[in-house]
């Protein structure tokens, strides 16, 4: 065979950020018995539910640490490499970072893909990291029994520019600086029904880096930000909301869809992550959209890979956050989806 003959998402279970584990369960696996040790330099640990940890480095800098790795959501080698690498970055961008440094994360199954492909993953990470200004300096790998890849990845940021996902305030308006429906395009790839018009749009949004997320870490008035991956928008928001014990009013018409994702859905295609998603938060959420909840789940339970920005800052903020958007190539996302309160009977509200 030649490697372009290899379908690589017919050799994994699940595909992209839908790897994820349910955000229930997640809450077991990380559940201590006893309080965790003080750390009196680590900023970001468990403690919270960040993209990443953060320690201070003592002279006003912070280290950025993080790693994101998980199965093909396309079959192609290269653009697997690049999606992974683009998706393990972006927890530095939303930190506020500048990323420094990466290491590949790679599990092959080499009974049953040659070698040569999984070289494809890597010049495919190797394209993306030179898009980021930083070296893909090393790694690990093992022989796994299906196709895992992903990113190591370090950034700095000043101490005073870090951005959390649980510091947002009363007012602030929000901002999604990407479209949702990446795990129900790539669920209709695998099922081979996407067409390649909505597949070219799919993997332009797959490999873009979120970069605005270090020019938004040096706005005063961005008070959180995180991005969207395997527990969708809706679960995102609501780590968002809750950690700063705030109530998020969203309109539905404002939230940017993927050219092609309502149409699949509406068709029975979506990744069985989106109903695990669903069952773990769904009842936090109030729907006065007049939208059916199977239909709201599907879009805003959906597990992005790479997924956008989530950006929340004072409404004073809101001419010089669009003003980074634009010049970020994103002046399709400049309109806030949202806001946050001060409180409300359900944590998240959709109208």
């Amino acid at each position: 065979m030649n490697l372009s003959d290899y379908a690589l998402t017919a050799y994994s279970h699940g595909g992209g950020c839908g790897c994820k584990i349910a955000p229930s369960v997640l809450d077991t696996i990380l559940h201590q018995a006893k309080p965790a040790e003080n750390f009196e330099n680590l900023l970001v640990g468990n403690q919270s539910r960040d993209d990443a940890a953060v320690y201070h480095l003592g002279n006003g800098q912070a280290l950025i640490s993080t790693t994101d790795f998980f199965m093909p959501i396309v079959d192609d080698a290269v653009d697997f490499g690049k999606i992974a690498s683009a998706n393990a970055i972006s927890d530095v961008y939303a930190m506020g970072g500048k990323p420094v440094l990466a290491i590949a994360i790679l599990g092959w199954p080499i009974d049953k893909l040659p070698a040569e492909l999984a070289n494809k993953v890597l010049e495919g990470a190797r394209a993306i990291c030179a898009e980021a200004g930083i070296p893909l300096a090393g790694g690990h790998s093992i022989d796994s029994p299906e196709p895992i890849f992903g990113l190591a990845v370090n950034g700095l940021v000043a101490v005073a520019n870090l951005k959390q996902n649980n510091t947002a305030k009363p007012g602030d308006l929000l901002f999604l600086t990407k479209s949702i429906g990446t795990g129900i395009l790539s669920t209709a790839q695998k099922r081979k029904k996407l067409s390649p018009l909505h597949y070219a749009g799919l993997l332009n949004q797959l490999i873009q880096l979120n970069k605005a997320g270090a020019a938004l870490g040096n706005v005063e008035g961005v008070h959180a930000m995180t991005d969207v991956t395997g527990f969708g928008l809706l679960g995102h928001l609501i780590e968002m909301a809750e950690g700063a014990g705030l109530h998020a009013r969203i309109r539905m018409n404002a939230i940017p869809l993927l050219e092609g994702a309502r149409f699949y859905l509406e068709e029975g295609i979506q990744p069985g992550a989106t109903k695990r998603n669903a069952a773990s938060y769904f009842h936090k959420v109030q729907n006065e959209s007049g939208l059916q909840d199977a239909l709201v789940t599907g879009l805003l339970a959906d597990p992005q890979t790479n997924g956008g920005l989530l950006i929340a800052a004072a409404p004073e903020a809101r001419e010089e956050v669009q003003e980074i958007l634009s010049a970020s190539g994103l002046a399709n996302y400049i309109e806030p989806i949202g806001e946050l309160q001060a409180s409300g009977s359900y944590r998240v509200t959709l109208i």
